[in-house]
């Protein structure tokens, strides 16, 4: 069988041909893993199975964590300052933050994308800038300089990252401790990260999903990511 991706689903209201309800998770990720030579699977954001989250983490080969609305200030002790603030959701919140802890303990892989780097973050002690504006990270592409030697440079082949696509109107503001960044875009902000351990933790503020399919480099993350099961 091929390697197991965990890939955290979200709440949804619309979907064709179920009846009520959805979860919901975006097309390009399980794609991405699919290609890669991964089996992507979809936990459902249900708190109730939140303290099944570290025996299902044992069960799985890698983690995929992907974008979405906003993380409650409340999880990195601020009030909600913002009116940009959007998304907020207090399942997602809950279940991811339990994967990624749980991840973290079992030294599960994972791939942290957009709000899932902002997660990581979070999880590991970090705070977040609530709202840094839209002009230039919503729906932009940008060039991402990496550093030399890092684990993000090893997966894409190359210290440029030369079209990130970003969609993202948050950057993560205090790096939590065992958090290093490995990358940014040329106005400072964050979009790369990884664990000071030697367990395998990529986090990018851009979406590589978006454009896995016609980008080599960006499907390389993908790639990588199986490589280490």
């Amino acid at each position: 069988m091929n390697p197991l991706v965990l890939i955290v689903g979200r709440l949804a209201t619309e979907a064709k041909g179920v009846r009520g309800e959805p979860f919901a998770a975006g097309r390009r990720y399980f794609e991405a893993v699919a290609v890669a030579g991964g089996m992507p699977l979809m936990l459902p954001p249900i708190t109730s199975l939140v303290h099944d989250v570290p025996d299902l983490l044992r069960q799985v080969d890698a983690v995929v964590l992907h974008g979405g609305g906003d993380v409650d200030p409340r999880h990195y002790g601020q009030q909600a300052t913002a009116e940009q603030l959007y998304g907020i959701v207090p399942e997602h919140d809950e279940v991811e933050l339990a994967v990624v802890r749980a991840a973290l303990e079992l030294s599960v892989p994972m791939l942290a994308i957009c709000r899932g780097m902002q997660v990581l973050n979070v999880a590991m002690g970090g705070t977040l800038q609530q709202d840094i504006g839209t002009e230039a990270h919503w729906f932009a592409y940008h060039e991402i300089a990496l550093e030399a030697g890092s684990r993000m440079a090893k997966a894409v082949g190359s210290e440029l990252i030369t079209a990130g696509h970003c969609v993202h109107h948050q950057a993560l503001d205090r790096v939590a401790d065992g958090l290093r960044v490995v990358g940014r875009s040329d106005d400072g902000v964050v979009h790369a990260c990884e664990l000071d351990t030697d367990a395998w933790v990529l986090a990018t503020q851009w979406h590589p999903e978006d454009s896995a399919a016609t980008d080599p480099q960006q499907q390389a993350l993908f790639t990588a990511l199986i490589d280490q099961i």
